[in-house]
């Protein structure tokens, strides 16, 4: 709730901001104001300016807190599940170790940039095509028909990085366990002459890791870069029409100001949203296999009381119980009778 109201909050500034930017411009190039006489509007351009900052701050500051709650719930739910499984059904002590500390770290970029940037992007666009809609109905249908191809191309690049990131953290998982587990076995190595060639085999999986790192980030890149370029066309494109209509005559000069100032403000929590996105992908990807691993059941544990012990039965079957033989006769026992048959 607090997010929603800061991110209308930062919305409404980014108007404001906009609308005292352009009658600045247009009293000074068109009416020929003075220093004196833009003061004022100088002044609430100032205090817009500071309001904003704060609430970006504000914002940024509840989100971190909120990730700091969630890495530590999660991370204690994670390491408690993990000794009430044992050491014959939990997975390896290097797995949980990257989890609870490189895998849950990366969830920052996911809370304290990614979901707030996400409450931004559904607020601002929409309060800035209304905001423009009022002044300019043809740049606001230009902008809104240009927006839905950020997250269209967003989520079509989005797909790969995350199994790409996906890969990166399995690959980082594995090398951790084995490094680990040739840490803990290496007077054995030593003894058969194995070490070796087991730091080759760690250099292998470093140098795969290394290049599956090095993809991810060319994707990631490589998918700002899309998101930029799409963002960049679509303003250009308002802009064109803008300039023809103010040439024409058709346009005045403060709408004008007003609605290039704004379409900027309407691409821009979109493309950040990708890049957060990407950011956050190992965060995601190590939240899937800590839940995962949560999501694993405990072993079946034999009920209290005294040791369980072996048992005879009148069958031809063995069983461990603990108060007493539960096993079905499989087939009834020869009698001595039918020996001497």
């Amino acid at each position: 709730m607090l997010s929603v109201a800061l991110g209308v909050a930062l919305a409404a500034l980014v108007v404001a901001q906009a609308t005292l930017l352009a009658d600045a411009i247009t009293g000074v190039y068109l009416h020929g104001a003075t220093v004196a006489g833009i003061a004022p509007a100088a002044g609430w351009l100032t205090a817009v300016v500071a309001l904003r900052a704060a609430v970006a701050w504000a914002q940024q500051a509840s989100a971190t807190r909120a990730s700091a709650a969630v890495k530590r719930e999660l991370r204690a739910r994670l390491l408690a599940h993990a000794a009430r499984l044992g050491p014959a059904a939990a997975p390896p002590s290097a797995r949980v170790a990257t989890l609870a500390t490189r895998g849950l770290d990366a969830l920052d970029a996911y809370f304290a940039r990614y979901l707030p940037q996400l409450v931004l992007a559904a607020l601002v666009p929409a309060i800035v095509l209304a905001r423009i809609v009022s002044v300019d109905v043809v740049a606001a249908g230009t902008i809104a028909l240009t927006l839905p191809l950020i997250p269209l191309f967003m989520a079509l690049v989005g797909l790969h990085t995350e199994a790409a990131n996906r890969c990166q953290f399995r690959l980082l998982s594995r090398l951790s366990q084995h490094f680990l587990d040739v840490v803990a076995g290496l007077p054995t190595l030593r003894v058969f002459g194995r070490a070796k060639r087991q730091a080759a085999v760690i250099a292998e999986i470093s140098t795969r890791q290394r290049r599956v790192t090095m993809r991810t980030l060319r994707v990631a890149l490589l998918s700002s870069l899309v998101l930029e370029l799409l963002s960049t066309l679509s303003v250009a494109l308002v802009a064109v029409g803008i300039g023809l209509r103010l040439v024409d005559g058709a346009l005045p000069l403060s709408t004008a100001l007003l609605v290039l100032i704004l379409a900027p403000e309407a691409y821009l929590p979109l493309r950040q949203v990708g890049a957060n996105y990407h950011a956050s992908a190992e965060g995601l990807a190590a939240a899937t296999e800590v839940f995962s691993v949560l999501s694993s059941r405990f072993p079946l544990a034999l009920p209290r009381g005294r040791p369980a012990r072996p048992h005879w039965t009148s069958t031809t079957s063995w069983c461990t119980t603990r108060a007493g033989p539960r096993c079905r006769p499989s087939r009834p026992r020869s009698s001595p009778a039918s020996w001497s048959r």
